[in-house]
């Protein structure tokens, strides 16, 4: 029986891609990823803050930067749904759930938002759960 063929020898088609991706996405790219996560703080800051930084930094680098211009994409989608949700959650504070479902919006807007600047950091892409894909 050849090693070549034991299970644990193989690397999954997902790491190499991983590793792959890392080599190439320079420093500077990964900040500005980071960075357009990150921005998405500003809406605790101003009203739809979320939404106009991660744009400003999409509309600025989405023709030099692959890197940004997809992260940007996928941080304005993500936060477009958050707003949304967050507009029904209000809406259903009328009727006592949304009691919850705000408090539990931001939790998952903070973790998440966390989560894809470490992805970012590192130099991978990073995809948002429960995401509404509007600009493509």
């Amino acid at each position: 029986m050849s090693m070549d063929n034991h299970p644990s020898q193989q690397q999954s088609p997902y790491s190499e891609i991983s590793q792959h991706q890392y080599q190439e996405i320079s420093q500077d790219s990964r900040n500005l990823g980071v960075l357009t996560h990150l921005s998405t703080f500003a809406g605790y800051l101003f009203p739809f803050g979320n939404i106009i930084a991660p744009l400003v930094i999409w509309l600025v680098k989405k023709d030099t930067n692959a890197f940004v211009a997809e992260q940007g994409k996928e941080a304005l989608n993500f936060q477009i749904s958050i707003t949304i949700y967050m507009l029904v959650a209000m809406a259903l504070t009328f009727v006592l759930i949304g009691f919850i479902l705000v408090p539990a919006l931001i939790i998952l807007h903070i973790v998440l938002a966390i989560m894809a600047a470490l992805e970012s950091n590192k130099g991978l892409t990073y995809r948002y759960p429960l995401t509404i894909r509007l600009i493509t």
